[in-house]
């Protein structure tokens, strides 16, 4: 199925753990060490892209002549882009921004393969979560969950008992678009159908 030399671009473990699901194990794990800061009135589908794109270049100049992947993933209402939680603050911010409302999710990935081409994709998935409770926000917050995740929460945790509504990829809300990512790698020749 392998044939060649692959290289994830990203320190998260979901996104190992999502590959993993799809019958993919890199060879190598590495980070790409990028300035996250979106530019002034960028989009969210637009930063994801941009993330994407800059942390596969971070890496792929190190690695030649491999397969590298990097993702980005961004939680945005409307325009307004949610940060990856660091305290319990933004958690408690993001979830208040977001109870019920509709998000969305975006997710840019790129692929550079062993002959240098790039392949790109966004996937766009919707949200919505049911209006939570001050004390349910709390509990929430104090699970410690949502530290260190875009938006604030995860879905594959807690936060799924508060989500009424999803519109696309649930893989893409917990890190990676496997559908698109298989896709690609296929059309690399990284895997074989």
């Amino acid at each position: 199925m392998t044939k060649f030399t692959f290289i994830l671009a990203s320190s998260s473990p979901r996104r190992l753990s999502l590959l993993k699901d799809i019958g993919v194990t890199p060879d190598k794990v590495l980070a790409a060490d990028i300035d996250e800061t979106p530019l002034y009135a960028e989009l969210p589908r637009q930063l994801a892209r941009r993330l994407a794109g800059e942390k596969l270049f971070a890496v792929a100049a190190k690695e030649p002549k491999t397969f590298v992947l990097a993702a980005d993933t961004v939680v945005a209402v409307g325009r307004r882009i949610l940060p990856k939680a660091e305290n319990e603050n933004d958690v408690r911010r993001c979830l208040r921004l977001m109870s019920g409302r509709r998000h969305h999710v975006y997710t840019g990935v790129a692929l550079r393969t062993h002959e240098g081409k790039i392949l790109e994709r966004i996937a766009d998935s919707t949200v919505i979560f049911r209006k939570m409770e001050g004390r349910e926000i709390e509990a929430y917050v104090e699970s410690g969950e949502g530290i260190g995740k875009a938006g604030g929460y995860a879905i594959q945790g807690i936060a799924a008992s508060y989500i009424r509504f999803i519109s696309g990829s649930y893989s893409n809300i917990v890190g990676l678009p496997l559908f698109e990512v298989a896709q690609m790698l296929r059309t690399s020749g990284y895997q074989d159908e």
